[in-house]
C-alpha cells in the first residue's frame, strides 16, 4: 500500500503540474469505483455522473489533497459523499431510490434466482437510509477497511461498526420481508 500512495502522490504532483496523463491515470484508477459509490448512494445514473465529474474537478483544481493525509481515495470518496449531501441538502436524502439503477454494474450472480436474489438486495439496500447505505456501500461492496471508512465519513471505527451492524440486520430483515411477501404471491 505505501508504495501505491507514493505513486498516486507522484501523480498527484505530476498533475498538479500540468500532466493531462497523469490525471488520466488516476481517473481512471479510481472513478470506476467513485461512481458505483455515488450511484449506490443515489440510484440516479445523472447524479452519479455529476458527483465523479465535481469530485475529480475538485482535485484537478487542487483543492484539499495532502498526500501526506492519506490515500487518494478516501479525499476521493469523501470529496464524492459532501457533494452528494449538498446535492441533497442538508438533510440528506430519505427516499427510497429506484433499484433497478441502484447496481452500478452487471450481475456478479449467474442464473435466474441469482439475478432474483441480486435485485432484492439491490432492492434492499436502496431502501436503507443514507447513513447506513454507505457504510455497506464502502464497507462491504467496495472493500474498504473500518479505517478508511471511518476517515472518509469523519467518525469513529466504532461507529463504522454500529452502523455496518445495523445495516446488516436491516437488510436481513427487509430481504426475509422481501421473500415471505413473494411466496405468498407464489402460492
Amino acid at each position: 500500500m505505501k508504495g501505491m500512495i507514493e505513486t498516486e502522490a507522484a501523480l498527484v504532483d505530476r498533475m498538479r503540474r500540468g500532466d493531462e496523463g497523469a490525471f488520466e491515470v488516476l481517473y481512471a484508477r479510481h472513478q470506476p469505483a467513485v461512481y458505483r459509490y455515488a450511484l449506490r448512494m443515489t440510484g440516479s445514473p445523472a447524479m452519479a455522473d455529476d458527483a465523479v465529474q465535481e469530485t475529480f474537478l475538485s482535485l484537478l483544481r487542487g483543492s484539499g489533497y495532502d498526500p501526506g493525509l492519506g490515500p487518494l481515495r478516501s479525499y476521493l470518496y469523501g470529496t464524492a459523499r459532501n457533494l452528494l449531501f449538498r446535492m441533497w441538502g442538508a438533510q440528506g436524502r430519505e427516499e427510497d431510490i429506484d433499484p433497478a439503477t441502484a447496481d452500478a454494474g452487471p450481475d456478479p450472480l449467474e442464473g435466474l434466482e441469482a439475478a432474483e436474489q441480486a435485485a432484492l438486495l439491490r432492492q434492499a439496500l436502496a431502501s436503507l437510509p443514507p447513513h447506513y447505505r454507505e457504510v455497506v456501500a464502502l464497507c462491504d461492496l467496495e472493500e474498504l477497511s473500518y479505517a478508511e471508512v471511518a476517515e472518509i465519513l469523519g467518525c469513529a471505527v466504532g461507529t463504522i461498526r454500529s452502523r455496518l451492524s445495523r445495516a446488516r440486520a436491516l437488510l436481513a430483515e427487509k430481504l426475509g420481508q422481501y421473500r415471505l411477501s413473494a411466496g405468498r404471491c407464489g402460492a
